[in-house]
Order: C-alpha cells, then sequence, then structure tokens
C-alpha cells in the first residue's frame, strides 16, 4: 500500500468505501450495459413489495406521523439536541432554508403543477375532469408532500442527531442501533447499514440529477432555443456539478447556507408574483378548500389501500412516494441532523415537520392551483395535454399563461438550476460523512470525488442508457427503501428506550 492510499484510507472507512464503491460501479454497469434488463429486474422487485408490502409502508408512515406528534407535546421536548446549556449553531433562517433546500425543494418545483393535474385527469376515484377531481387532486397532492413525507425525514434525522450530539456517537446512521448493538455498531452489522445508506443516497441523487438535468434542459428551450438532447442535458449535469464542487470546496457554513438562503428567497419572490398575477381570489379560497380537505380526510387517507379496487393507482403514487421518501432519508436525515445542533426536539420537529408542510400547502395551491384554474375556466389552456405528453413541461406551460411569462420561465429554471446544485451539495457532504466514520471534517479531496461521483453516475446512464436506464436506477433505489423502513421503525424504538432511560422520569 503506497503512502498515498494509506493516506486516504485513514480518513475514511475502508469497508464502507470499498463496498459502496463495488456496488456504485456494479448497479451502474448494469444499469448502463442492459438498461432493458436491470428496467424489468427492478420493477419487478417493485412490484413485488407494492403488491405484497405495500401496506407496510401505509403503516410505518402513519406511525411515524404519530410517534412524532407524540413526541413533541411530551416531556422529552426539550431535551436538547446536545448539551443542555447548547444553543442553535445556525440561525432559524440558515437553517430552514438548509433543510428545506435538501429535502424536497427541486421535486416540488418540478411536480408542483403536473402532479395535481395528473390527478385532476386521473383520480383515485371518480371521474376525471371535474371540480370535485380538482380539489381532490390538491389534497392527494398535499398528502403526498406534506407531513407524512417530512415525519419519514425527521424520524431519521432526530434520531441521528440524538445519538451523535447528545450520547457523542458517530454522525451515521449506524449510531441508531446503540442501544440495541451497543459496541457491535462498529463491526459488520454497522457498516452494512451505512452502506445502504450511501446507496440510497448516491442513487437517489444520480437519477435526480438525470431527470432535473431533462427539466432545466426543458426551460432552456423555452428560454434559449437549446436543443434537446441527452448530450445538452450531459452538459448541464457537468455545469451543476462543477458549481457544486466549488460550494462544497467553499464549506457547508459558506456557499451551501448562503446559497440556501438565496433559493429560499427566489422561491417566495417567484410564488408571490405568480400569486398576485395568477387568479388570486381562486388561489385563496382553494387554498382554504383543499387544506379543509386534507386535514378532514387525514387519517383516511393515511390507512387506505384499495383493497377492493386493487390499488393500482396507490401503488403508483402513494406507495411510490413513502417509499421514495424513506428511500432518500439516509441523506436527508443526516443532512439535517447534522446543521441542528443545539436545538430541542420539540423546536426540530416543529421546524422539520410542521413549518416546511406548511410552505409546501403553500406553494402547490400557488402552482397547482393556478394550472388547475387554467383547466376548469379556460377552454383554451393546453396544460392538461401538454403535461400527459411531457411532465417536464408542466410548470412552463402553466407560467406561458401568466404576464412576463419568458421572465417567470427564466426564474423558474434558476430556480431550478440552484436547488440542484445545494441537493449535490448537501448529498456530497451526507456520502463524506458516512464513509468517513462521521467525521464532518475530512479533507476536501474527498467531497470532491463523491461530488464528481454523482454527476458522473448521472451522465454515463443518460449517454449510454437514456432515460430507460435512469429510471430502472431509480426503481432499484427506490426498492432500498423497504429495508430502510425498517431501521426507521427501529430508531423510533431506540429513540424512545434512549430517552426514556436519559430522563428516568424527568428531564434534566
Amino acid at each position: 500500500m503506497t503512502g498515498h492510499t494509506r493516506e486516504f484510507f485513514s480518513t475514511v472507512n475502508p469497508t464502507v468505501f470499498t463496498a459502496s464503491a463495488i456496488m456504485v460501479a456494479f448497479f451502474v454497469g448494469f444499469g448502463v450495459i442492459f438498461p432493458g434488463l436491470a428496467s424489468q429486474v427492478f420493477a419487478s422487485v417493485q412490484g413485488f413489495i407494492t403488491e405484497y408490502l405495500g401496506w407496510v409502508y401505509v403503516l410505518a408512515v402513519s406511525f411515524f406521523l404519530g410517534f412524532l406528534i407524540w413526541l413533541a407535546l411530551s416531556r422529552f421536548g426539550t431535551v436538547r439536541l446536545g448539551q443542555q446549556h447548547e444553543r442553535p449553531v445556525y440561525s432559524f433562517l440558515g437553517w430552514f432554508s438548509m433543510l428545506f433546500s435538501a429535502g424536497m425543494g427541486i421535486g416540488l418545483v418540478f411536480w408542483s403543477v403536473a402532479e395535481p393535474v395528473l390527478h385532476y385527469q386521473n383520480p383515485p376515484v371518480g371521474e376525471g375532469g371535474t371540480d370535485a377531481a380538482a380539489l381532490n387532486a390538491m389534497v392527494y397532492t398535499y398528502f403526498h408532500w406534506g407531513l407524512h413525507a417530512w415525519a419519514v425525514y425527521v424520524v431519521m434525522g432526530l434520531s441521528v442527531a440524538y445519538f451523535s450530539f447528545r450520547k457523542g456517537l458517530p454522525l451515521t446512521i449506524r449510531s441508531i442501533f446503540y442501544p440495541l448493538l451497543g459496541e457491535r455498531i462498529y463491526g459488520p452489522i454497522g457498516h452494512a447499514i451505512d452502506i445502504l445508506a450511501v446507496f440510497g443516497t448516491l442513487f437517489g441523487l444520480a437519477t435526480s440529477l438525470g431527470f432535473g438535468a431533462m427539466q432545466l434542459n426543458t426551460g432552456l428551450n423555452v428560454l434559449f432555443d437549446l436543443p434537446v438532447s441527452h448530450w445538452a442535458q450531459v452538459g448541464i449535469i457537468a455545469s451543476i456539478t462543477f458549481v457544486a464542487v466549488l460550494s462544497v470546496l467553499s464549506g457547508l457554513d459558506r456557499g451551501l447556507k448562503w446559497l440556501s438562503q438565496f433559493n429560499l428567497g427566489l422561491a417566495i419572490a417567484l410564488m408571490v408574483f405568480v400569486f398576485f398575477a395568477g387568479p388570486t381570489l381562486f388561489i385563496i379560497n382553494f387554498f382554504l378548500d383543499s387544506v379543509g380537505g386534507y386535514f378532514q380526510n387525514l387519517i383516511q387517507m393515511s390507512l387506505t389501500t384499495d383493497a377492493i379496487g386493487g390499488g393500482d393507482w396507490q401503488k403508483d403514487w402513494t406507495i411510490f412516494y413513502w417509499a421514495w421518501w424513506m428511500a432518500w432519508s439516509p441523506f436527508v436525515g443526516i443532512f439535517i441532523a447534522r446543521i441542528s445542533r443545539g436545538r430541542t426536539i420539540r423546536e426540530f420537529i416543529a421546524g422539520v415537520l410542521a413549518l416546511p408542510s406548511l410552505f409546501v400547502f403553500a406553494w402547490l395551491a400557488v402552482f397547482g392551483g393556478t394550472a388547475l384554474h387554467l383547466e376548469l375556466f379556460s377552454d383554451e389552456s393546453g396544460i392538461a395535454s401538454a403535461v400527459a405528453e411531457d411532465t417536464t413541461v408542466a410548470l412552463y406551460a402553466t407560467l406561458q399563461q401568466l404576464p412576463f411569462a419568458y421572465f417567470l420561465s427564466g426564474i423558474a429554471t434558476l430556480l431550478i438550476a440552484t436547488y440542484f446544485i445545494t441537493s449535490s451539495d448537501s448529498g456530497t457532504h451526507v456520502v463524506d460523512a458516512l464513509v468517513s466514520r462521521g467525521n464532518t471534517r475530512s479533507p476536501k479531496r474527498q467531497r470532491v470525488i463523491w461530488g464528481i461521483t454523482e454527476g458522473a453516475v448521472a451522465a454515463t446512464l443518460l449517454i449510454v442508457g437514456g432515460e430507460q436506464a435512469l429510471q430502472s436506477l431509480q426503481t432499484g433505489s427506490i426498492a432500498a427503501g423497504l429495508p430502510v423502513s425498517i431501521i426507521l421503525i427501529l430508531a423510533c424504538i431506540n429513540l424512545f428506550r434512549a430517552l426514556h432511560q436519559e430522563t428516568d422520569g424527568r428531564v434534566d
């Protein structure tokens, strides 16, 4: 072993790094060389899971939400993630900006129009294209992007933060299992847990980069007539990766925090403009109607499996989302944990569960509500037909119906690009921590390596396998949601046990 090799492995966990690298190479090779077979295999695995184990996801995510509401209201809510005298490292604005950018910023921009319109055309129950279908479309979109989605992230992030900052354990997923495994978390079982987390993070980010590049390509086509092609998308991925690596090198306290705050400010500005430029009164009334419908039907939706109807819509949408949030939870959870030192459990749950959900509801009501208003009351909007043909044009097709359409499209494209940069940046920090024994101050070269790897995986899949290869890897990473669901359930149990043992009937 050379001196450089010894130096490199002195800052990483050799087992986690090597196994993760082999898994990345194997699955990328499989997706690139045999995209059709990979898609078929992964789809079969996902199909089996959603067909026979979909109820596990339904019960698990509902349990997470109930557990967190109880925990926030309990005496444990005042326990601090760190020593009791510590205070938050980041301001509330910086903290919220970073956690929202990592959690779902880019996906929300992508689906804010497409999903409500698709549900409007093809609702889970009843006839599509009706007033009732429009209201239910928004209610179900809230359901998929609201409290349940963030609850998955909170369980993971809160557990990692508690055991890392309160108990002094490494900032990795394995630390959650200390009450159950003790010192064995540093052995093969702990390695396997962190390798699974690296797998879900890296492929989740790579597939998101690929699909995001397609939407950015659409936006640049609308703005500058840039041809829609795989090579254009590869150029977009390379540009995003380059900026993300620069952000990584500048550090968490500078590049990522500043960029996240810029993202949030730009998103709010765009939302406010569309709110006033669009059907303002309708958006207000529609927001109240749909939020009311959401909370009125929350328990029923939470436990629905559609046993009589066969559950095809449920599998394609709700189960898919629950699996996707679980697959992403190691990445988002670790990142949110890392930036949350010094906050109480109650602050953490309110800031990562309640407030993001309210922002999501407002965002969806403005953009999805505007699109649905155009579909309901305009004969020539063409949004539904455009979405049915290509979901990447959904947002742009809506903005084209508003004043200053070109300017708004430019702002939306910039927002998508910056959200992708922050996603790549935060993901790089997480992967680096996972392979570095939880160390958050590893050499910068390691973060550069992982940042470039994310972009290279996405670009390779696009060039060789195209969209089919990306979809197959996305399906494969979603299948990882099943073992992660078990990790999350055990995280709740271990957190509950640890809090009881620590407080012994009182909170210090």
